[in-house]
């Protein structure tokens, strides 16, 4: 059978996660295993060749015709390296070279998480048929990726759409950055935690004072956790009008932990939204959540490989 999935790789903080995918994004073998993210480089990465090497051992591997590695970031698909902020021990890490001792000959796409997320959704998931898109993670961080002219935009590092580090309060709270006020800082699901906590919020009994329980409290009515999602939708509005702006989104997709929220988050965003993107061009614009789960990293890896090689049999834009 000729060559026909493409092996994709999601990097993350707490999980190697590996699989072989189809023309039409389904999961046809898997592996997965812990990152050992405060180990050495080595050590990461020698989780990273024994997901591989799992899926090279099972049936289907001989039909791999090229490799996508979605990870956190930041990666630099130039020169295929990676420095994740949750991954000390890779700074500039050869990540594409060390796959490539695995898997040899195959083509290598590297692309950061949130480039991938946006692959997924546009291939399979809420943004399928549109022709501009801007697909974000708000979870932790906050990240995104492009669709422009019906196709991905990685941009030349892997990066593009990190709409996380916008910046839309010139006054804000310094970002790691080294800007101000950026969305990521306002938005993420520990900074909406950390304002409903210095506001007068208080956990419940059992102590969580994670986002997720700052929204059970505002779908209970509590105003303090309602105000700190809406500051945090109002962030979000912000960014999404400037990047309708300037490339003519049609759709904007958000998933990731602080979009579990639903109408907590998703409310006032669309209010929010029709505040800030009020140019002609841009007043059509729709906000919807992601559908792809916790598998759109590799699916995106997969679509992003595919749209690199230019494989037949991936419709993927």
């Amino acid at each position: 059978m000729p060559p026909d999935l493409i092996a994709a790789l999601d990097i993350g903080g707490t999980k190697i996660a590996g699989a072989l995918v189809d023309g039409g994004g389904k999961l046809v073998a898997r592996a997965r295993r812990a990152t050992p993210a405060q180990e050495d480089g080595p050590t990461v990465l020698r989780a990273v060749t024994a997901v591989l090497r799992e899926l090279a051992a099972g049936e289907h591997w001989s039909r791999a015709a090229a490799v996508g590695i979605g990870s956190a970031g930041p990666v630099d698909a130039s020169t295929g390296t990676v420095s994740p902020v949750n991954i000390p021990g890779w700074r500039g890490f050869p990540l594409v070279e060390g796959v490539r001792e695995t898997t040899g000959a195959l083509p290598v796409t590297l692309v950061g998480d949130g480039v991938a997320m946006a692959a997924a959704e546009h291939w399979q998931g809420a943004a399928r048929g549109r022709t501009n898109a801007l697909c974000m993670v708000v979870s932790t961080g906050v990240g995104g990726g492009l669709v422009l002219d019906g196709r991905l935009h990685p941009g030349p590092t892997g990066n593009a759409g990190h709409i996380g580090h916008i910046s839309v309060d010139l006054d804000g709270d310094p970002c790691p950055c080294g800007g101000r006020g950026c969305v990521e800082r306002i938005a993420s699901g520990p900074h909406i935690a950390r304002r409903a906590l210095a506001a007068g919020w208080r956990p419940g009994p059992d102590g969580d004072a994670s986002a997720a329980a700052v929204a059970a409290s505002a779908r209970a009515g509590d105003p303090v956790a309602a105000a700190s999602f809406a500051r945090a939708a109002q962030a979000l509005a912000a960014g999404i009008a400037a990047t309708a702006n300037l490339v003519e989104i049609e759709v904007a997709v958000v998933g990731g932990g602080v979009a579990g929220a639903g109408e907590v988050l998703f409310g006032p965003l669309r209010r929010a939204l029709a505040d800030y993107a009020t140019l002609s061009f841009v007043r059509d614009l729709t906000v919807l959540p992601a559908t792809m789960g916790g598998d759109a990293g590799l699916i995106g890896a997969a679509a992003a490989a595919a749209q690199q090689a230019r494989l037949p049999g991936f419709a993927t834009g």
